[in-house]
């Protein structure tokens, strides 16, 4: 089927360099703004009746991570899709200190008892990103908490131990007791104001590098974009482990180069869900066809193994994996359809449907190589005729001005720029 890619030429230089967002799809807070609970709030035209999914960018305050539950009950057909970001951060953490324990005495590289780490924070507004800073904290056990939780604030530079968002921790191996410190941390904003962003990550190792270089024996990232940034800048000249987030394929291979890790997020999974919710509601069959459910052609997903689904919320989120040299090589095509939903649906019961789906920032490495790949194949199976439409990662009006005549789609599938602007797409549904 032929797909119309509606990519805008960017204009602004900085944004060539492949950046992750990431991520963002993740588990906000249950707390509500707006309505609350399954009761849709919409009003207005046929289009605001239209299915609408969310994803990867989960609607929510992005000071608070409180969800936008009035965005996400904007009709019955409306969810979300995205993936377990706290379960997420967990892994990528456990995975790093899992490393570290068998590895301390290798990796102290100065040999002072200190295992240094310098940490790469995608955006400090983003759910994913503040998931992720705090479970490599946790982790670590370098952790310090604040109003409730533990603080994901940038430490800045840190190579004496006495930041206060972060502490030293200690942890025995083999009889001998290591400090665990995080040297220097910061969140990778370009001057254009783009975050999660590659080209400042590989900077900002040089800097770090330049000023305490031999004092640095790990080295992670929120995401595998500014990870494999700082790992062909330095790390991996300087054997350095370094760990992502998204298992990108480049990712994924340079683990053999050394690349100590990263956590698939299921792209596949998500990628299916994000069209299939779409499908199910043009169908008029039960959200859950083809997801818990399996549907005639026999495609199904098993719950708590490659999802969770919150009623409350009304969001799907995929399950993690962690990718390291002993699975690695089973993750090395990152747009290969997933086989238990592998199987093309009849056109006679799903006939071909229009749908508008945006992607925010069409050189954000995960959603340009990974996401969209993976939706494109999907379509197909789903009988659906998907405009992509690129952003430019930095303005959302860079996206609503390309969705002047809803009326000519039947779904929507929207990945805003910031989490906070659900309504400057709503309002153009609603008109």
């Amino acid at each position: 089927m032929k797909k119309n890619k509606l990519f805008a030429m960017l204009a602004v230089a900085a944004l060539s360099v492949s950046m992750v967002g990431c991520g963002s799809g993740s588990t906000g807070s249950t707390s509500s703004s707006g309505s609350s609970g399954s009761t849709a709030s919409t009003s207005g035209g046929a289009n605001s009746t239209k299915p609408l999914v969310w994803f990867n960018r989960q609607p929510s305050n992005s000071s608070t991570g409180e969800l936008d539950m009035t965005a996400l009950n904007f009709n019955d057909s409306t969810y979300y899709v995205g993936f377990d970001a706290n379960q997420g951060a967990e892994l990528q953490g456990q995975m790093v200190m899992d490393y570290i324990k068998a590895n301390a005495a290798t990796i102290d590289r100065n040999g002072d008892g200190v295992i240094g780490y310098v940490l790469a924070i995608g955006d400090i507004g983003h759910n994913d990103s503040i998931a992720r800073t705090r479970g490599v904290r946790e982790a670590l056990g370098t952790g310090v908490e604040a109003s409730g939780s533990t603080d994901a604030s940038p430490a800045g530079t840190n190579t004496d131990g006495s930041a206060s968002v972060v502490k030293d921790a200690t942890v025995d191996i083999d009889g001998t007791t290591y400090t665990i410190r995080e040297l220097a941390s910061q969140e990778m904003k370009n001057s254009a104001g783009a975050t999660w962003d590659a080209a400042t990550a590989g900077n900002a190792i040089g800097t770090w590098s330049a000023s305490f270089g031999d004092e640095i024996d790990v080295v992670v990232s929120n995401n595998d974009g500014m990870g494999m940034s700082m790992f062909n800048a330095w790390a991996k000249d300087n054997k350095v482990p370094t760990f992502g987030y998204d298992a990108n394929s480049d990712a994924v291979a340079a683990i053999a180069e050394g690349y100590g890790g990263t956590i698939s997020q299921h792209a596949d999974v998500q990628a299916y869900l994000t069209l299939r919710v779409l499908r199910n509601a043009l169908d008029g069959v039960d959200v859950d066809t083809g997801i818990g459910t399996a549907d005639d052609a026999g495609n199904q997903l098993e719950e708590g193994v490659d999802y969770r689904y919150s009623e409350e919320e009304r969001s799907y989120y995929a399950l993690n994996v962690a990718v390291t040299a002993d699975n690695y090589q089973d993750f090395t095509d990152s747009t290969k359809v997933y086989d238990k939903v592998s199987k093309q649906l009849d056109s006679s019961s799903s006939p071909e449907k229009k749908v508008w789906l945006d992607i925010y920032n069409a050189s954000d490495n995960f959603l340009s190589s990974t996401y969209q790949p993976l939706l494109e194949n999907y379509d197909d199976l789903l009988n659906l005729k998907v405009d992509y439409i690129g952003g430019d990662g930095q303005t959302e009006s860079n996206i609503t001005n390309r969705l002047g005549n809803p009326s000519e789609y039947d779904a929507f599938a929207i990945n805003m720029v910031k989490t906070d602007n659900a309504s400057s797409y709503t309002s153009i549904l609603q008109q």
